[in-house]
């Protein structure tokens, strides 16, 4: 008997009727981590926790004197702390002493119980998860499904089961897909993707999708696990997403965004292969009359109907793209000579012979094109787009609807437009530049509140030039970092007298080219020391930048934008909603203001009130103000604030005035009590 005990799988002991162990086998000591010498004469209750040892004793005695079970699981001590689960069961027997004494057998199930908490959790995550589970066996045939699956498809339990999982599938796969996802299943033991189901309704939908291969001990396939949930609205919202981000939302063509990435990978494809990449400039001639007379809807119906028509010049591997405004461009890949080129220009120009019908008008356009050749012509993307910008306005200049290539002739007309920029040196020194200030108005309380510093020129021959005329030229020829350095002042002068003066949360919008972003680091601009001269914080201007700043975003820029965070100044999208970048580069920014450009204000009663208020809602979503341009009429007003726009700026309110005139409204504005006119005109000075 003591040799069966010694090997017995079991945990077994006599305990004497005190309750003090007579004898243990092995596999009892084992059990609880002690040796039997350490359990021989010990009290049992030494194998349960402290608060349980009552309790226990209680029902071993109600056993000894009345017989009964004392049986079932345990919650014990092992002798290092650790706590176990056991199920035990005890037999009474007579002894030699006259006191019944027991038999106990007990079996360590503490793995067990874990398991069966495992299971426990796995069923209740089975059920409750949002996630739809699917079990199919390995005939493909339905076995379980749970709540989540019903909610989802619309197939109840007792359609489904037994049935075959090929029930849901969608159209929208051929069985190559198929064949190729149990293939993977089979390979690797796993398969995630998208596929297209549908609902018992027979609408379709996409679903996010893990399928997991169970095997049994042999081997074989058992059961395959499918868990998938319905990602189809999620991916809707994906896709607008990334259209927004890469065409324009007028003509549905590659925005400018799209058209950087398609000229890069086009150079480095003629880089690679040796061929050549020619870039068309395709400009439509006097479409602003068109805007001016007919609207801005009917410009934007122009555009759709031009754009379309130009997609017909498309090659394979060619992109036609709009770039801003009337402007588009087209990338021809893999040229061969000169003829092909001026072939596919004249392909451009054919296309607007005919008329545009547009409602009850006949509308003729016609465009100019301007074409530079990678890399015979320019041995960067900025050189190749400038020299093709050069040859456009050769086109333009030779009577327009005509195709110019780029030509070293041109190159010496460049160096006309650099006496031009001698006269801007000269300009800067002799200070024949002024500041004028457009007035921007709160929505809501109708006050004036902020207002952007625009800068002319008074040339001394010319008289007043555009700033349409010298601003690219200063940007081309590094001019404007000093032109921009020299306005920034005269802002943040205004901006101190007229937060003393009238408004003491007064701000001003100074704007801020591209190339000044990129010129220098934000610490170099001189102009940052002026604020903390007259008493200002960061707060008290607002940079705006354009779109385009932010496609191609060097660390320089993101640099500034960060130095601008850290002093305070706001930053704002000038003309926001032209397509020229990405909506993710809001979240990625640190972007204060969007400026809704003026074209949509001027298109309220049509889709631009769409486009306004989609505008309004995102950037309040995201913590952003929002600033209406080119705001004209009363009714363009009264549905911007309708719409919850902020701010508005635009002829209804004032055009840009010099200093005193800015100042003179202000005054009025602050009405009595404010400082006399001849304190204005002094402060204006």
């Amino acid at each position: 008997m003591r040799a069966i005990l010694s090997r017995a799988p079991v945990g077994i002991a006599v305990i004497d009727h005190d309750g003090t162990y007579v004898s243990v086998n092995p596999t009892y000591s084992e059990i609880y981590g002690y040796s039997v010498d350490d359990m021989l004469g010990e009290n049992f209750l030494m194998v349960f926790p402290e608060e349980a040892r009552v309790s226990v004793l209680a029902r071993h005695q109600d056993f000894l004197d009345n017989g009964g079970h004392l049986g079932g699981e345990w919650a014990v001590l092992r002798r290092d702390g650790a706590q176990l689960t056991v199920w035990s069961n005890s037999v009474s027997f007579p002894s030699d002493h006259g006191k019944p004494d027991r038999l106990v057998y007990v079996l360590d199930i503490t793995e067990q119980k874990k398991a069966q908490e495992q299971e426990r959790i796995a069923a209740t995550v089975y059920q409750t998860t949002s996630e739809a589970i699917m079990v199919i066996d390995a005939d493909f045939r339905v076995i379980a499904v749970n709540p989540a699956f019903i909610r989802l498809t619309g197939w109840s339990q007792d359609e489904v089961m037994g049935r075959s999982a090929r029930m849901f599938r969608s159209d929208r796969h051929d069985e190559a897909f198929y064949a190729e996802m149990r293939r993977a299943v089979l390979a690797d033991g796993v398969w995630n993707g998208e596929v297209w189901d549908q609902r018992k309704s027979g609408e379709h939908y996409l679903r996010e999708t893990t399928v997991t291969v169970v095997k049994d001990a042999y081997g074989k396939v058992k059961n395959y696990v499918v868990v998938f949930s319905d990602i189809t609205t999620r991916k809707s919202a994906e896709d607008i997403i990334r259209w927004q981000a890469n065409y324009d939302s007028v003509t549905g063509l590659p925005n400018r965004h799209m058209f950087t990435e398609r000229l890069a990978e086009g150079a480095r494809q003629a880089t690679e292969t040796g061929q050549t990449m020619a870039l068309l400039m395709i400009d439509l001639d006097r479409f602003k009359e068109i805007n001016d007379t007919l609207g801005h809807s009917t410009g934007d119906r122009l555009l759709a109907k031009v754009s379309a028509r130009l997609k017909e010049c498309e090659r394979p591997g060619d992109t036609i793209a709009r770039i801003g405004g009337d402007e588009f461009a087209l990338i021809l890949n893999g040229v061969s000579d000169i003829e092909e080129i001026e072939a596919s220009a004249r392909e451009v120009l054919k296309r607007f012979e005919a008329p545009v019908a547009i409602d009850y008008e006949q509308l003729f356009v016609t465009a100019s094109v301007g074409i530079s050749l990678y890399p015979r012509d320019a041995q960067s993307l900025e050189e190749l787009f400038r020299n093709a910008d050069q040859a456009l306005y050769a086109a333009k200049g030779y009577g327009r609807n005509c195709l110019h290539f780029f030509t070293p002739a041109l190159q010496r007309a460049a160096n006309v437009r650099m006496r031009l920029a001698n006269d801007l040196r000269q300009a800067l020194a002799e200070r024949q530049f002024i500041v004028h200030y457009q007035p921007v108005v709160d929505l809501e309380t109708g006050r004036i509140v902020k207002a952007e510093a625009l800068v002319r020129w008074q040339h001394p021959t010319r008289g007043l030039v555009s700033p349409g005329t010298f601003i690219p030229l200063a940007e081309e020829t590094g001019l404007i970092v000093p032109l921009g350095d020299w306005v920034a002042r005269q802002a943040i002068a205004e901006t101190a007298r007229c937060r003393a003066a009238y408004d003491p949360d007064f701000q001003m919008a100074i704007n801020q080219s591209p190339t000044q972003f990129r010129n220098a680091a934000f610490s170099g601009l001189g102009w940052v020391g002026e604020l903390a001269r007259h008493g200002l914080t960061g707060g008290a201007i607002c940079l705006e930048i354009t779109e385009g700043l932010l496609l191609n975003a060097e660390p320089q820029v993101m640099s500034n934008l960060i130095a601008c965070r850290d002093a305070g100044i706001e930053i704002a999208i000038d003309d926001f909603g032209t397509g020229y970048s990405s909506l993710a580069y809001l979240r990625r920014f640190d972007i204060d203001t969007l400026k809704v450009d003026r074209s949509f204000v001027a298109e309220l009663d049509g889709a631009g009130l769409d486009i306004c208020e989609a505008i309004i809602v995102m950037a309040h979503r995201l913590g952003l103000q929002v600033v209406a341009e080119g705001v004209e009429t009363e009714r363009q007003r009264d549905i911007l604030k309708s719409i919850g726009c902020d701010y508005a700026q635009g002829f209804l309110y004032a055009p840009a005035l010099p200093a005193a005139a800015f100042e003179a409204m202000m005054a009025e504005q602050a009405g009595p009590g404010e400082p006399d006119a001849d304190r204005r005109s002094a402060s204006a000075e």
